[in-house]
């Protein structure tokens, strides 16, 4: 798999209806691949396609819904095609009050990290088929997260940027320890984590008020933009997760950013994996229970 060939590939981006993951779609499709974009709001994905171009298709798909999760799976193992790459890029962030999934996970836990872990365990077959690569997104938060253990769903105490810092640690977590172990199962699945830096994207303007008019986050971006603060595009903010899906020097079980100050601007490099995301007891136990909670087992063919 190289940055200049991916005719005939199939590429599964969550997350992309606008952002980074129809930034990263698009150059997919400018690469060659088909490109399926599971999408909750069908309009939205309509217009997507529209800038994706190429051969581009939606899918219905609902994160926070299990259910959800599961009738995707089951559609595209219907339709038989071997995925050649996943990108896990959706997340929603920093709600302001807790919400829960469908089946009554914190929102953030629930999506970010749930939601994709239930749809690689039930695409596997069709990811070992191919050999596939999986590319997850992570962010700068998960360097600030931490598993509560006692807590997982925030239950007793919520903090919006604890629940999304935990989401994308766990993310992380579970996206190293997919590549530990297809190489021990000889799955043949390459997985790898990014972060695209400090970039202004829909994400941050809508998630503190889920979508809302306002947001937390448009006076700080045009704050920081005007001193000179490392503020990328989404052009710019794609690099690293383009760079991970796609290049063949990138490896599994690694991770990349932005090469500039502080990681938060620049081209794609490999960064030292987060102290906390290089535990491998905490992602071990984390994936057993995580196997309950979804309710899905990693089986290499289908049943």
């Amino acid at each position: 798999m190289s940055e200049t060939t991916l005719t005939g590939k199939l590429a599964v981006v969550t997350g992309a209806s606008d952002g980074i993951g129809l930034g990263l779609a698009r150059r997919l499709a400018a690469l060659g691949a088909e490109v399926v974009i599971p999408v909750r709001d069908a309009a939205k994905g309509r217009a997507a396609l529209e800038k994706i171009g190429g051969a581009s298709s939606t899918r219905v798909l609902d994160l926070a819904s299990l259910a959800s999760v599961a009738d995707l799976a089951d559609r595209l193992t219907a339709e038989g095609r071997p995925i050649d790459l996943l990108v896990n890029n959706a997340a929603v962030m920093t709600p302001p009050t807790r919400h829960t999934t469908a089946d009554g996970f914190e929102l953030q836990f629930g999506t970010n990290y749930l939601g994709h872990f239930a749809l690689v365990a039930r695409l596997l077959p069709l990811l070992v088929a191919a050999r596939a690569r999986v590319t997850t997104q992570v962010s700068l938060g998960s360097m600030a997260g931490r598993v509560n253990w006692d807590d997982l769903q925030s239950e007793r105490a919520y903090s919006p940027w604890g629940a999304y810092n935990q989401s994308k640690l766990a993310t992380k977590l579970f996206a190293l320890e997919l590549d530990r172990r297809s190489r021990a199962h000889g799955w043949g699945i390459t997985s790898n984590t990014a972060h695209p830096g400090f970039t202004a994207t829909n994400l941050q303007k809508a998630g503190p008020t889920m979508g809302g008019a306002r947001s937390a986050f448009d006076a700080p971006f045009r704050v920081l933009s005007r001193l000179g603060w490392p503020v990328q595009t989404v052009e710019g903010g794609l690099r690293p997760a383009l760079h991970a899906a796609t290049s063949p020097d990138a490896l599994g079980g690694r991770f990349y950013g932005p090469r500039g100050l502080f990681h938060l601007t620049g081209a794609a490099t490999e960064e030292r994996v987060y102290r906390r995301a290089r535990s491998e007891s905490d992602a071990a136990r984390l994936w057993d229970l995580s196997l309950d909670l979804a309710d899905v087992a990693f089986a290499a063919r289908g049943h």
